[in-house]
């Protein structure tokens, strides 16, 4: 038996966007086992299972002797940077048509639909009259997975955003998210863009949650599920449910919980590479920063509180192409996420290699040559709102992997195909680093023949003479694996630039920092490196962090479990939430308290004061009981403005932030 009554046995899990990991972990003894399995993105519940079920086997133990359950995820982060998710509805109120360019918002839309509505308040929470009825005419024909409401200046007064979205639950029966319960802070467009977001992560997260639960309850496990946020915080399943956007940079933030366990330096960039991305983040005197202006996910800044981490779309599963023209072609990679042709042939059979080896027949290699289509299996809910052209192409999609050379009759299909891929509903299985790896002995998990298929179809590839640009697969293969290390290499750079407040992406990709990183020498001698140790995180961090001391000038440390470093980090982290109130003045004489749905005021500033604070008490608590705590501690602070007019005190603002921490709750035996 791995733990005792007095040592309680907790059950981490990490869901990738390839792996499902899974660890047994007490506080005594440490991890205690560990476990892995295929991310079924089909059916969550099938890699959970097996993930749960073989570190149980390892350990010896009875599901039973559970007392907490916690998983980290970058599902949420990896389908914003692949542009995924649910067809969802915005709703704007008080907003105009100008307001979707500002913040990304335009971009992020795409082609979902909005509706526009007259209402909103005024900075001290005055309304505007409201006016439902484009709405409700608008209903009946919108085809979507959910909705995201917004309403001018919603965090000083949330009336309207709470109407409208009784009525489309009353109408649709559809989830609804609603700006003021994301954020407390001002700047609507970027609040709108938080909320579309987290509409669309609704469906997904669920379904992640469900599945979670299903094999708890089948397992006879009787204990609270946590879900890691994005400022590494814990907070209870139902909690993360509502909230699924504070999701993104989950896995990255319990890394970074993780990395700090696991090798107890304070100071590092640590850097986890997974699947579909590199999540980088800076390791300062033990704790990591958090970023003030929200969290930046696929090239949106949210209004989500989270771990300073970068994300970019880097991993063992990247897409490798060929740039186009020129006499030496360069190997590029990422950022979507494509099954590996190696996992393709494992999962899928035989048919996969046969076609690899058909294309490999022909005189000339194709443009479609390595890659096939393959249905995702999410729900059929999820396909609303198709064009015509989609829904033909989806229909010839099925349950099993077709060659792009037999699916698409025109160069028009292949846009249509990449929308499809953008909404979820169909993935991409081609060559990856992984495949590489495999090709070269460094890795061995699946099919070494479809994965060395794929890699002679890469390397047959013709440069601008019209030659092959490689002599074979292990000499592509290795090139592959090199652009990894490289690409990681400068990836770290960029983000330790960034956090010294440089353009880090401008300047790594200018002639400097390529040429120290390329080792040219000339008159003047380049060099380029980190102040602090790099921690690798990652089932592949070995293989592709070897050679990063050559380029950064630091040692890479990859701990013993860096494979499961997430999935340590969901279990070792507190609940932490906070609730904001402010405090104006509309008028002389009158103090306004707008805490959540609570707008009161009061004719002394004092007053407003107490008031505000007993609110902020009351709503911190009641948050943490709903995030799956019951014993906080809880700080007030209070930033109050005040200005002197012909030596007077006059008062400005107050803005008040309440935070609440605590252990999850456990199952007591």
């Amino acid at each position: 038996m791995a733990g005792s009554d007095d040592a309680p046995l907790y059950l981490g899990f990490d869901t990738g966007g390839t792996y499902t990991d899974a660890v047994l972990f007490c506080e005594e003894r440490g991890v205690v086992a560990k476990a892995k399995a295929l991310t079924t993105r089909h059916d969550l519940a099938v890699g959970i299972g097996e993930a749960a079920d073989r570190v149980i086997a390892l350990a010896g133990i009875e599901p039973g002797a559970i007392r907490l359950v916690s998983m980290s995820t970058t599902l949420a982060t990896n389908a914003l940077v692949e542009g995924q998710g649910g067809r969802v509805g915005l709703v704007m109120i008080g907003f105009s048509q100008t307001d979707l360019d500002k913040d990304g918002l335009r971009t992020a839309l795409g082609s979902d639909p909005v509706i526009f509505l007259p209402g909103g308040h005024d900075v001290h929470g005055n309304e505007t009259k409201l006016d439902l009825s484009a709405l409700e005419e608008a209903l009946p024909d919108m085809a979507v997975s959910g909705f995201a409401v917004c309403s001018y200046f919603s965090t000083r007064n949330p009336k309207h955003e709470i109407l409208a979205g009784e009525l489309i639950r009353e109408r649709t029966n559809l989830p609804v998210t609603s700006s003021h319960e994301l954020s407390s802070k001002l700047g609507g467009p970027r609040r709108a863009l938080t909320t579309l977001l987290n509409a669309r992560l609704i469906s997904m997260i669920d379904r992640l949650i469900a599945a979670t639960e299903g094999f708890l309850e089948t397992r006879g496990i009787d204990a609270p599920l946590m879900v890691v946020r994005g400022d590494g915080a814990l907070v209870s399943a139902r909690f993360a449910r509502q909230r699924p956007i504070e999701t993104i940079l989950s896995g990255p933030a319990a890394s970074i919980v993780g990395a700090r366990h696991l090798t107890g330096l304070d100071d590092a960039v640590v850097s986890d590479i997974g699947g579909t991305t590199t999540d980088i983040a800076i390791l300062d005197k033990g704790v990591p920063r958090l970023d003030p202006d929200g969290a930046t996910v696929g090239g949106f800044r949210t209004m989500v509180e989270a771990v300073a981490m970068r994300t970019f779309g880097l991993g063992g599963d990247s897409e490798v192409t060929i740039s186009d023209g020129g006499l030496d072609p360069a190997i590029l990679l990422g950022p979507r996420r494509l099954v590996p042709l190696l996992l393709a042939a494992h999962q899928y059979g035989a048919a996969i290699a046969e076609t690899l080896e058909r294309q490999l027949r022909a005189a000339n290699p194709g443009r479609m040559d390595g890659r096939f289509a393959v249905r995702t299996g999410v729900p059929e809910q999820l396909a609303a709102g198709l064009s015509t052209a989609e829904a033909r192409l989806y229909e010839k999609v099925t349950a099993l992997p077709l060659a792009l050379d037999q699916l698409l009759t025109s160069t028009a299909q292949v846009a249509t195909l990449q929308r499809l891929v953008a909404r979820g509903l169909v993935h991409l299985c081609g060559f990856t680093p992984s495949d590489a790896a495999h090709v070269l002995g460094r890795q061995s998990n699946w099919d070494q023949r479809a994965a060395r298929l794929g890699a002679a179809l890469m390397a047959r590839r013709r440069d601008g003479r019209g030659q092959p640009i490689a002599a074979g697969a292990e000499e592509i293969s290795q090139r592959v694996l090199d652009a990894v290390t490289r690409r990681s290499a400068e990836l770290m750079l960029e983000s330790a630039l960034a956090d010294d407040g440089l353009d880090g992406a401008a300047i790594v990709a200018g002639p400097l920092i390529q040429g120290a990183l390329d080792g040219k020498s000339g008159t003047a001698r380049l060099a380029v490196g980190l102040d602090r140790q790099v921690i690798g995180l990652g089932a592949s961090a070995g293989l592709h962090y070897a050679g990063l001391p050559a380029l950064l000038g630091q040692a890479c440390v990859v701990p013993e479990d860096a494979d499961v470093a997430n999935a340590i980090g969901a279990v070792v982290g507190q609940v932490r939430v906070s609730a904001d109130a402010v405090v104006t003045q509309p008028v002389e004489g009158i103090f306004r308290v707008s805490a959540g749905e609570t707008v009161s005021d009061h004719r002394s500033e004092d007053d407003a004061l107490v008031v505000a604070r007993a609110h902020l008490r009351d709503m911190a608590r009641e948050a943490a009981r709903r995030a799956g705590s019951d014993d906080v501690e809880i700080d007030v602070a209070i930033d109050l403005r005040t200005a002197t007019i012909e030596g007077q005190r006059a008062f400005i603002e107050a803005s008040l932030r309440a935070v609440a921490t605590g252990r999850p709750r456990i199952t007591l035996r």
